[in-house]
């Protein structure tokens, strides 16, 4: 399965580089992530827990990080089995470029899975592979670079507007 994108994150290269590198911010944005242990600055473990169509699995596995380039990106490569479930191994090719005050990350990647995973077939295994990138580079971002919170005249103005239930929303 290969699978490529880009998204655009609202911080400095150099922050979102170091957070691509944080094994705690990864462990809040990998979906399903139960845990991820440095174990030098290129490789690290992980225990990840994943539902695709009925087969749920729980990943153990190794992740390396190669092609260093900071803060311009790195290859990430990673393999881990679950079990009865089957394996996954793959890797990703991850890019930063600067674009103002934030960053546009592209990432390519290529995995392979086997075992009873890859009977499910490759028409749910993608739109599963998507989602899941999908919700990590939406909590990537969210913790990387959070939104700004409202403006306090706005939230002041709210708060000392009165409230109105249903009812007297619909009898103005």
């Amino acid at each position: 399965m290969d699978m490529n994108g880009s998204m655009r994150i609202e911080a400095p290269r150099e922050k979102v580089y170091a957070a691509l590198n944080d094994p705690e911010v990864l462990k809040q944005c990998v979906p399903g992530c139960e845990s991820i242990e440095k174990q030098s600055d290129t490789d690290m473990t992980a225990k990840v827990t994943i539902k695709i169509g009925p087969v749920k699995a729980s990943f153990a596995g190794k992740i390396t990080l190669s092609d260093l380039d900071p803060p311009n990106g790195y290859t990430i490569n990673g393999e881990g089995t679950g079990g009865v479930a089957g394996y996954a191994k793959g890797g990703a090719k991850v890019t930063l470029v600067a674009d103002g005050d934030a960053t546009i990350l592209n990432y390519v990647v290529d995995a392979q899975i086997g075992g009873k995973l890859a009977q499910l077939g490759s028409r749910l295994i993608d739109s599963t592979a998507k989602k899941l990138a999908g919700e990590f580079f939406e909590s990537f971002s969210a913790v990387v670079a959070p939104a700004a919170p409202k403006e306090e005249a706005a939230s002041d103005e709210a708060a000392a507007a009165p409230k109105k239930g249903w009812l007297g929303k619909i009898m103005g």
